[in-house]
């Protein structure tokens, strides 16, 4: 298979993150609006009729708008009616996260100001322990290799949201979540991630060091999986391995 040049890749990369950012400001307009036809979002935003239509296929092909025919009392002109756009449920909700961000934030610091940075530890230990019961019990049959425990750790974690996948790199492995449900929480409190990153290290069964995490402004929580005495010699031909679990 032919690869493309590293400079393609970038510039296919930056588009998707400019397409990712403006379908983010039609959404958060339709939120604010209730409701809006193409025309008047591409004004709102100065793109073309063409590329208002090209995002709005896309949400559309995802499932977060839907489309209704314009309700005007005033009178229309020849042609086809106007279409309206909508946010659907499902994309509501998803635009509501941060309202229960603020709140889990602001019982968090209730927590800390009233009993203290251990407590908010506590706390953070105690909500993952239900996700390392869980990840523990469908990790069954994985055995005791700390790579293949890795694989299994990125079905089960990709299952529960975190959008993961687990590569072998030089230095040993590497687990990755694309993902964090609790990222906007954790930038504030980052017990969160050290209670997550303890139970990576107790699920894959050796000690794991976390080099990135999407809170602190990373693209992607990584997790380095030191290679063992065991496995030193198996990294070269296991280099390129990679077990990709995203959705």
């Amino acid at each position: 298979m032919e690869l493309l040049p590293a400079s393609a890749t970038e510039a296919d990369t930056a588009t998707g993150a400019q397409d990712g950012r403006t379908r983010d400001k039609i959404t958060q307009l339709l939120l604010e609006r209730g409701g809006a036809t193409a025309a008047e979002l591409g004004r709102a935003l100065g793109l073309s009729a063409a590329g208002i239509r090209r995002h709005l296929d896309a949400l559309l092909a995802d499932g977060d708008v839907t489309i209704r025919d314009h309700a005007s009392g005033a009178p229309r002109g020849r042609g086809r009616p106007a279409k309206v756009f909508l946010l659907t449920d499902a994309a509501r909700l998803r635009c509501g996260t941060h309202a229960y961000d603020n709140i889990a934030s602001a019982a968090l610091r209730f927590i800390a100001v009233h009993s203290g940075a251990a407590a908010v530890t506590e706390f953070a230990e105690a909500q993952v322990s239900a996700l390392e019961q869980r990840c523990r019990a469908a990790m069954e049959g994985a055995g005791d290799d700390p790579f293949a425990r890795a694989e299994a750790l990125a079905a089960v974690l990709t299952a529960e949201g975190y959008a993961a996948n687990a590569t072998t790199i030089a230095t040993g492995g590497q687990l990755c979540q694309h993902h964090c449900p609790v990222a906007h929480v954790a930038a504030e409190f980052p017990q969160l991630c050290e209670a997550e990153t303890a139970v990576i290290s107790r699920l894959i069964g050796t000690h794991v060091q976390r080099l990135a995490t999407i809170a602190h402004g990373d693209g992607v929580c990584t997790t380095h999986i030191p290679a063992s005495a065991g496995h030193a010699g198996n990294t070269t031909t296991k280099k390129n391995s990679t077990v990709r679990t995203e959705r």
